[in-house]
């Protein structure tokens, strides 16, 4: 492999952008924060979405499946996208057309307008993430990535746990319909900035003066089949009993045959629409790994605690979403701090020190109790977003660190699919553990419930104590305190649904550990710590 092919700037030809590279980063990362927000702002709105467009709340999922569906199969396409309209233009084209969309999401009338500006919302946004990376890999040198990544790391890391919280504080002082309104401003600006200071570098240039590509039809529908089927099973199938459900086994069937069907034509078509040689490279296909189970146990935790709070401490949305942002906080100090340590500590230590730090920390978060206070939820949250400041940049440095050039633009859209489809997965399978646990617990608890247990009868003698000195009527008083222990047999049991699933969360991190050592130690030139 020639030099120019793991060069960054001055790779051909001595090219450097025009404008400082640091402005570019900013600029592109804006329009990634705006799009990754848009995943988890939408969440906390959905009750209100669904009083307002006369749906129930589970027609008012489909606003996000929508979103979801078109966003991962895009993902996978992005570089052959980007190769055949040009780069800087098809970025453009993807910024502004979400931020038109997210206009004609707030002004819909229906929930059928809604998910169908949704839907193409998602199409053009899936177009952000892979194109934002591509960009800061031929701007910056290798030597200098790690600290590029650590600005992407703010969107990729801050925005979908400051996306419940802003949704929750627009939602409570003026609407839901704001949560789509408030990209148009950010949309606007970055479509200017991102205009003026974005360029294609001549690699990119020759990519378009070769013409468009011709379309791999066959990929592309088989990608399309197998991801859009795989996302809908995963997000309806807690909703669905998952495969008791004949739609979700349909579902299920077309996914292996869209996924599988995929892989064996992607592996033997003569001009594929995604090159899978680039998971010849070690360091890239460990990397596609370790953020798809980041993307897991971010997600997962980021729903997982707000949604303990609302539904079992009674918190606002505004409130739930405020527990997350301190852990943002946390992020942005550590970034730094990160990015120095990989300039003298081995990558691979590093991650390694994560997933470390991200296992503990979910068993600390495993505690909750019924009494539990805003406080405690707060540095548990903290505890576990720390875990994140050690894990996206040396993970995105390691996955393109040694990526020919000619294979970026696949092997962005890639790494960012494996991110988004290890985040819906860990969501759909934390929320359905959370039920399938709660009502495991609530049989082992109820055996307890029972005049044949001293404890059990004690506690009703207690409860008809306190509630004859509050002046209950005596005939009622024993029906009451049986209602009322029953009541809190059964918070016992979501409270240690809740844990158990945080529990098995930090037994995936923990697992993910020993996979460190499998990172390349080959290195490119001037990639600092590497994976060594």
């Amino acid at each position: 492999m020639s030099g120019g092919d793991n060069g960054g700037v001055g790779a051909v030809n001595g090219w450097k952008p025009k404008y400082n590279p640091w402005l570019i980063a900013i600029a592109v990362t804006l329009a990634a924060f705006m799009e990754i927000l848009d995943t988890t702002i939408v969440n906390v709105a959905l009750p209100y979405i669904a009083g307002t467009l006369a749906a129930s709340s589970d027609e008012a999922t489909y606003a996000l499946t929508a979103y979801l569906v078109a966003n991962g199969i895009v993902l996978t396409v992005a570089g052959w996208l980007s190769d055949t309209i040009g780069r800087k233009r098809y970025f453009l084209i993807c910024l502004g057309a979400f931020t038109v969309c997210s206009f004609l999401c707030g002004i819909s009338q229906s929930l059928g307008q809604l998910v169908i500006f949704r839907l193409f919302q998602g199409f053009f946004g899936g177009g952000l993430q892979p194109n934002q990376q591509a960009i800061i890999l031929d701007t910056f040198p290798p030597a200098k990535r790690g600290a590029a990544f650590a600005v992407t790391a703010i969107a990729t890391i801050v925005a979908p746990v400051l996306g419940p919280t802003l949704g929750g504080y627009l939602i409570e002082h003026l609407d839901w319909r704001w949560i789509f309104y408030v990209n148009i401003p950010v949309g606007i600006v970055a479509v200017i900035v991102n205009y003026i200071l974005v360029e294609d570098p001549p690699w990119e240039k020759e990519k378009q003066k070769k013409g468009a590509k011709s379309i791999d039809f066959i990929g592309l529908s088989l990608i399309t089949l197998g991801l859009g089927a795989m996302q809908i099973m995963i997000d309806r199938g807690e909703d669905d009993d998952w495969f008791g459900s004949p739609f979700i086994v349909v579902m299920a069937i077309l996914a292996f045959i869209g996924i599988f069907g995929a892989i064996c034509w992607l592996l033997t078509a003569r001009k594929p629409i995604i090159d899978l040689d680039v998971f010849r490279d070690r360091n890239f296909t460990m990397g596609c790994v370790l953020i798809a189970a980041m993307g897991m146990i971010l997600y997962a935790s980021a729903v997982l605690i707000p949604q303990f709070s609302q539904q079992e401490l009674g918190y606002t949305a505004l409130l739930s979403g405020l527990i997350l942002s301190p852990g943002g906080i946390v992020v942005i100090v550590l970034i730094p701090i990160v990015g120095r340590l990989m300039t003298f500590v081995p990558t691979r230590y590093i991650v390694m020190t994560g997933f470390t730090i991200m296992g503990i920390a979910l068993m600390y978060s495993s505690r909750l109790v019924p009494q539990v206070d805003y406080w405690t939820l707060v540095e548990m949250r903290s505890f576990q977003t720390a875990a994140l400041g050690f894990l996206f940049v040396p993970i995105s440095t390691i996955a393109y660190l040694t990526l020919p050039q000619t294979m970026r633009s696949d092997g962005a859209a890639l790494f960012s699919m494996f991110r988004n489809v290890g985040g819906a997965i860990g969501i759909s399978v934390a929320t359905a553990l959370v039920t399938e646990r709660r009502q495991a617990d609530q049989a082992h608890l109820s055996k307890f419930m029972t005049p044949l247990n001293q404890g059990y009868n004690e506690l009703i003698q207690k409860s008809e104590a306190t509630l004859r000195t509050l002046g209950r009527a005596a005939g009622s008083v024993h029906d009451q305190a049986v209602s009322h222990t029953y009541e809190t047999y059964m918070r016992q049991a979501s409270v240690l649904a809740y844990n158990n699933v945080f529990q098995y969360s930090a037994v995936l991190a923990f697992m993910v550990v020993p996979l460190c050592f499998f990172i390349s130690k080959k290195t490119a030139a001037g990639g600092g710590g590497g994976g060594h």
